[in-house]
């Protein structure tokens, strides 16, 4: 229990509480701020963010209060670390930065697979150039311009592609224009004007050409359609056939563009971008869903989902937070109308955090209190898409947390694997032996955290047994990185023991496990091999789990296979 002062009476009784923690929770600053709980190694394994940092952090030790999944994280906290801040919508800020910077396990961050193409114009250069890119960075500094994003089969690279073409843009870099000293092929072609070479063409005559294509992205697709139409009927009066052909056939394409971007719902959406965000709580999961609207086209649609019991929080704190971390990250999307379902005093924090860090304005619609009309059924159609994503995952066992819990349940480890490494070995006749380790983070790829191994080569030729002891041990001397919830090894038993012989000699205490196939009748079963188990269990009982399992062995095999085929290449070449 709490006294009126904030302090702890009473802890947990299920939970062994580090003393000293408990007396630096209770001597915080009551002041607004950021969190940093570490493990032993010093590891930051949780942040988060506080109106009154004394209150929240002793709130995790209070007996009246605390979850399972609260006791696990109290568990690990052996110290804890704070920032003080000017009030909570920097703390907000503050958290994000600290959640990219750590990486903390037992905070939820949201990973956007899914990112739209821009067209990029920097019109600050002499002759401008369509950019094709992911995510824009948006500087106020920078006299650029940028287009999108573009939903996936408007086929805008093909689009760009021909532009460039048929209005003769460079597409060269800047190196290239500075050491070209002759016209390149595309001039050749008349597919280029040649802005490389002085006194071909001129900045204004480059740019008039530009602005037609500029006006085309911006919509206006009659001006640049039917400056290449004239252009085709003039090449076709001087009996330019092949030329004309070309022309009408890049013609086509770029009205199948326009026709897909056409404004036809304007009247509806309104010209301006808007998100439109729902959540709906589960009895297990939640999801989250963003309907993205440009220019008056639905254009797609953003999804997250997890585990209500990876929260600290209280639901709609939490998703304020993730939604806030989610734009925070992905700054190249962020809308002129946001349109959510959450209390006043987190619209607040939205519209504290955002303008300051964006400078730009945003119009806050709170379908809590202020639900427009016209976006009244859009709101609508974004809560029962992430309903129905929801159901249809759970009535196809779908759920990555499905997967990584019975995982749990195999290896009889006290909470989800979170973080599972996966290892493969790569060798020929004993030759240019190479190893893997591919990541996955809650059942994602996380591929900034692949490494390559170049291993010794072995006198007996291949030793599964003894590569794999030497590959376990060098990550395992690796301490800068946080060490794995479980190492996944691409073998059966020979590989696993391997691996767990290394992890008794270092005195490690990692859950193992082995993927390995075997011929059952006429077919081939994945199997996942335990130790301390008789026999293996087969994936195909779990489907979630086998799609974990075996795309985590595929990416490490396609990985190790990369490095062992560029060093046999290397090896044979110098003989």
């Amino acid at each position: 229990m709490k006294d009126t002062e904030g302090n702890i009476n009473e802890a947990s009784p299920n939970v062994k509480v580090n003393l000293s923690v408990l007396n630096l929770a209770q001597n915080l600053p009551a002041k607004s701020g950021c969190y940093l709980f570490k493990n032993k190694k010093g590891e930051v394994i949780y942040v988060g963010k506080a109106k009154n940092l004394k209150s929240r952090v002793t709130s995790y030790f209070n007996k009246n209060q605390a979850s399972i999944k609260t006791d696990v994280l109290v568990r690990h906290i052996e110290d804890l670390d704070f920032f003080i801040t000017e009030n909570e919508s920097e703390a907000l800020v503050l958290e994000n930065n600290l959640i990219k910077k750590y990486s903390p396990k037992y905070n939820i961050q949201l990973k956007d697979d899914k990112s739209y193409p821009y067209v990029v114009v920097n019109l600050d250069h002499p002759y401008p150039k369509l950019e094709y890119v992911r995510r824009p960075k948006r500087d106020n500094q920078l006299n650029r311009l940028i287009f999108g994003p573009y939903v996936s089969g408007s086929n805008i690279y093909e689009v760009l592609s021909i532009l460039n073409k048929a209005f003769q843009l460079r597409v060269c870099t800047d190196q290239q224009i500075k050491s070209r000293k002759e016209p390149c092929l595309l001039y050749q072609l008349k597919q280029c004007t040649a802005p490389c070479m002085k006194d071909y063409i001129s900045e204004k005559e480059y740019k008039n050409v530009l602005s037609m294509v500029i006006k085309f992205l911006e919509g206006n697709y009659e001006v640049g359609i039917k400056y290449l139409t004239d252009i085709m009927q003039s090449l076709s009066d001087r009996e330019e056939f092949e030329h004309a052909a070309i022309l009408r056939d890049y013609i086509k394409v770029l009205e199948t563009f326009s026709n897909l971007y056409q404004q036809k719902n304007v009247d509806l959406y309104g010209t301006e971008n808007s998100d439109i965000v729902a959540y709906f709580i589960g009895e297990e999961e939640i999801d989250i869903s963003i309907y993205l609207i440009r220019k008056g086209v639905l254009l797609g649609q953003k999804t997250f989902y997890f585990l209500k019991e990876d929260t600290f929080a209280s639901t709609e704190e939490m998703i304020n937070n993730l939604i806030t971390q989610y734009y925070l990250n992905n700054e190249d999307i962020l809308p002129d109308n946001l349109v959510f379902y959450l209390n006043d005093e987190y619209v607040d924090d939205f519209k504290a955090v955002i303008p300051k860090v964006f400078q730009k304005e945003i119009n806050f619609i709170n379908a809590k209190n202020e639900m427009i009309a016209k976006y009244s059924s859009l709101y609508q159609l974004t809560l029962q898409h992430a309903i129905e994503l929801q159901r249809m995952r759970v009535a196809q066992e779908n759920s990555i947390f499905v997967g990584l819990n019975r995982l749990k349940e195999l290896l009889k480890l006290k909470e989800r694997p979170k973080i599972i490494e996966c290892y493969d070995i790569a060798i020929w006749q004993g030759k240019s032996p190479c190893a893997s380790k591919v990541v996955s983070v809650d059942g994602k790829l996380d591929k900034k955290n692949y490494r390559y191994y170049h291993l010794e080569e072995r006198v007996e030729g291949n030793n599964d047994f003894a590569m794999m002891k030497e590959v376990i041990e060098r990550r395992l001397l690796d301490k800068k990185t946080p060490y794995p919830d479980l190492i996944l090894v691409d073998g059966g038993m020979i590989q696993v023991n391997a691996a767990v012989a290394v992890l008794k000699e270092m005195n490690i205490n990692i859950a193992v496990a082995g993927i390995a196939k075997a011929k059952t009748k006429n077919e081939t079963e994945e199997r996942l091999m335990i130790p301390g188990r008789v026999n293996p269990y087969f994936l195909k009982k779990c489907p979630p789990l086998f799609r974990i399992a075996t795309k985590l062995r595929d990416e490490a095999h396609r990985f190790s296979r990369k490095l062992h085929h560029k060093t046999e290449k290397k090896r044979i070449f110098n003989l």
